[in-house]
């Protein structure tokens, strides 16, 4: 399936690492939309304080604009921090709960 007239549509998931606990989620999704497309920018949080943990994801449709986007603000400073932007790895699996042994 193609995406637009150029790109095919290969969604890309973005870690961006090193956030400000003020940033919104809005502020994330405009830094990135400069690039391109944006699915969704979110932050991870924290369960038991409900604050952000600093870290978050961005997901875009067209894996080159997802590439521009990680080479140009990887390093750069959004809301007075200095950003770590790449390609976010899949999850491990990792037990739940329970007591380990």
């Amino acid at each position: 399936m193609f995406y637009g007239c150029f790109f095919e549509r290969r969604d890309m998931n973005i870690y961006v690492g090193n956030l400000a606990y003020k940033m919104s989620e809005e502020e994330l999704r405009a830094a990135f939309e400069a690039y391109g497309t944006v699915d969704s920018a979110r932050f991870v949080i924290d369960r038991e304080t409900g604050r952000s943990k600093g870290f978050g994801f961005v997901e875009m449709p067209v894996k080159e604009e997802a590439m521009a986007a990680i080479e140009g603000l990887n390093g750069t400073e959004l809301n007075g921090r200095t950003v770590t932007v790449n390609e976010a790895r899949p999850r491990e699996e990792r037990p739940r709960g329970g007591f380990r042994k």
